[in-house]
Parts: C-alpha cells; structure tokens; sequence
C-alpha cells in the first residue's frame, strides 16, 4: 500500500479527492479482472429483469429507479447494461461481455476474491486516516466503459443516492483496471466542490407508486471549465470524496477503447 500524508490529507479534504500512486498492485487488478470474466461468463439474467443503466434523471426514474432489480441489488451480485443492447424481445444485439455497463452492489460480500481486496487491511487503514473510526463497506461496483456504446456518466454528487445523517459520513475509492486517460473516459471533477452542499436526493416513493423513486431538489447547472480531468494509470487508487461525498464529478463521453474500472467502493461508520 502506498502511504498517505498529513499532506495527502489536507489535499484531499481541500479538494474533496486524492489520488494515491498504486495503491493496489497490478497483480491484485489482474486478478479481479480475471474474476470479473468469470462472474459474466456464468452470468443468466432473465429477459425481464433485464435493466439499462442510465445516469440521466428522467432515464434513472424510469428504468433502474422502477426495477425491483436494481432497488433490491444493495445485498445481491446484478448486472446492469447498456442501452440499446436489446432487442425487442430482451435479447442480446451484442456478445453479453460488451452490453454490461456495471456490476453491483455487493461483490464485496460475496465474490471471494472481491471480499479479500475490499475488506483488505490496506482499505482498513486508508479509511481510518482520513477520520474514520468503524468502517464498513456499504456497496461495492464493478464499472465498465464500453467502446462506441458507453455513455458519459453526467455530472454528479454521490450524496445524492448514497445519504446519511449526518451528511457525508460516506467514502468512494475508485480504481483503475486499466490506465484511465482523456481518450477513454478518466474522471473529472470541481475541486473544492464538497464543500458546497447538496442540491438533490433520490429517495424512495410510497409504496405503490410509479416511479418508486424521485429526486427531491435538482442538480446544479455546471460550467465544463469548472472540471479538471485527473487521469491516472492502472493501479492507482482514486477517493471521490473525503470528508463527505458531495464532490462533483463526470466522465467524459463514448470511448472507441474499452476500459474497465472496478471497485467503486462506498465505506461509512
């Protein structure tokens, strides 16, 4: 593990997220590449349960924010694809290794290998010296970035669908599987921009109601100069928030390359 600074540390509740050189190894992001194959290989996802992932507001309420199989996937091991890789009849236009935009959101408490790295000690003391006591693992997400169909992931705060109370005791560490450049869909974010509040929330609707969720308030308007793109290389382990996870981030559109990202991790106490 590389360590982390008092430097470090300031840097990153000043800017709301830090890069840390190679936190994990190649050897232990080759070999949950190697397992993520494994997982899709035997992966047997009815028609029906079959859900495109979106991040656009009005697409979220009414696909992955009205499917009990996404609502109830915090506990489970689901996949989620991208649109446009059905047919009219739910299958495959695609080979299944190519249609899956992420995999969610418990990979940590039942895939072996996922287990092993989530739960390391590395992780452990990561979190303990940027100020948490108890942490545990709320979710866990394996994200792809497919080439020519991976949409951009629009500008948002994790705050808005991972709440506690108080607000922000939440922590995303995202890992690069592959090197992550301007040319395949790196992250960018507004630095100092946890400091800022929250805007919107996705909360549940009563029972029975159509959508099952809503957002309550709206996200902010953003100027694209606002945004720096952080580029990192395979290995390097990147927090998208600290103290809370109200930084802003995207991506950047579709990729003629494939990358794949993997764990998005959430921890709390």
């Amino acid at each position: 593990m590389a360590s982390i600074t008092q430097e470090q540390i300031h840097k990153f509740r000043q800017d709301g997220f830090l890069v840390l050189d190679k936190f994990f190894s190649s050897e232990v992001c080759e070999a949950m590449r190697a397992q993520i194959q494994k997982i899709i290989a035997d992966m047997d996802v009815p028609p029906h349960c079959r859900t495109e992932f979106s991040t656009r507001e009005d697409e979220q309420l009414q696909a992955q924010g009205s499917a009990e199989y996404f609502l109830t996937s915090g506990d489970k091991i689901r996949f989620f694809f991208e649109k446009g890789v059905f047919d009219g009849k739910g299958d495959f236009l695609v080979p299944k290794e190519k249609a899956v935009n992420k995999i969610g959101h418990a990979l940590h408490a039942y895939d072996s290998t996922f287990k092993q790295i989530t739960h390391s000690s590395d992780v452990q003391v990561l979190a303990r010296k940027l100020g948490f006591e108890n942490p545990v693992v709320v979710q866990s997400m394996y994200i792809f970035k497919q080439p020519g169909i991976g949409g951009e992931v629009t500008p948002h705060q994790d705050a808005t669908f991972l709440h506690t109370e108080p607000l922000g005791r939440v922590i995303g560490l995202w890992i690069a599987l592959e090197n992550a450049t301007l040319e395949n869909g790196c992250l960018w974010f507004i630095p100092g921009s946890h400091t800022s509040g929250i805007t919107r929330r996705m909360v549940r609707t009563p029972p029975g109601t159509i959508p099952c969720t809503k957002f309550v308030g709206s996200e902010q308007t953003y100027d694209d100069r606002q945004f720096i793109p952080v580029p990192v290389e395979k290995g390097f382990s990147q927090p998208l928030s600290c103290l809370s996870p109200l930084c802003t981030h995207k991506t950047n559109n579709w990729s003629a390359r494939w990358r794949q990202t993997s764990p998005c991790l959430g921890v709390h106490c």
